[in-house]
Order: structure tokens, then sequence, then C-alpha cells
């Protein structure tokens, strides 16, 4: 299961948003500005940077769009 860290201004977050939807990769999106899914994102990645992917199947964690977006092509 993907789970996506996002804050709805980020513009980079906005990027791989929108490369999931026209590639129809669903993931869980988890905005920040709730307490529970900064706290958790502080938990995973240990920085309050967005976005965050977080690939709990094959336990990895990444920031950086280009870096999601490059993951996401597999």
């Amino acid at each position: 299961m993907l789970e996506l860290f996002v804050l709805d201004s980020c513009p980079y977050c906005r990027k791989v948003t929108d490369y999931m939807k026209e590639h129809n990769i669903a993931c869980k999106t988890q905005d920040i500005t709730v307490p529970e899914n900064l706290e958790k994102l502080l938990e995973l990645g240990g920085e309050k940077q967005v976005p965050f992917l977080y690939d709990k199947d094959n336990n990895v964690k990444m920031y950086e769009s280009d870096d999601i977006i490059k993951y996401l092509k597999g």
C-alpha cells in the first residue's frame, strides 16, 4: 500500500499527485495539516518535508518529487 504525505499548497506534492492520477496509481493521501498525519510523517521519515512516499509493502520511504515519480515508474 502506498501512502503519500502532502500539503495542498505544495507544487511538488501536486506534481506527484498529478502523475499518480494520470497513471491510475492508487495511494492513500495524508494531509500533514492533520496533526496525526504530521506525527506519522515525522516517525517514518524524520523530516517535516513533503511530498513523502511510504511504500509499506516494500518498506520504501522517500522524499523529493522527482525521486518519487522515478520510483513509481518502476
